[in-house]
């Protein structure tokens, strides 16, 4: 693998990053737990195989507490008892929508996240999803890593 820089998309854009960024903190002040918006956010950068989200996501969610055996869980989060109705069609919309490409977003998808999640509320989860997804890309696409 060629080892060579890739563009410091955060400098070469500050004011697109600025934009992307208070999208980011209106989720964040949607009324949305923060713990399930980290899960979501861990759960598609997992699902993106973006490095550098995933551990700086797993350090989000692990400094606000968030149960360990959640973070730890969340690969598995179909099969472990350990998260709620609510999260879990929270998690399985992100699966959902960032395999969009697999099979788009079937009406029976939808309606299981819209019975635990409300107007504004599915309006809120489903940007964070998209936001987490577009900051996969820039993750992956410019290589960022995680600091050792």
């Amino acid at each position: 693998m060629n080892d060579a820089a890739r563009l410091d998309y955060k400098a070469a854009a500050p004011e697109l990053m600025r934009a992307l960024s208070g999208a980011h903190q209106s989720v964040a002040k949607s009324g949305l737990p923060g713990e399930l918006i980290d899960l979501v956010h861990l759960r598609v950068s997992q699902i993106n195989i973006c490095a550098y989200c995933v551990d700086l996501h797993w350090r989000d969610a692990l400094e606000k507490q968030t149960d360990a055996r959640k973070l730890c869980s969340i690969v598995s989060w179909p099969e472990a008892p350990f998260f709620s109705a609510r999260e879990r069609a929270a998690l399985r919309w992100a699966e959902v929508l960032t395999r969009v490409a697999d099979g788009g977003a079937p009406q029976h998808e939808y309606v299981a996240v819209a019975e635990q999640f409300a107007g504004a509320e599915l309006a809120a989860l489903t940007l964070a999803i998209a936001l987490m997804n577009c900051y996969n890309r820039l993750g992956v696409g410019f290589a960022q890593r995680p600091a050792a």
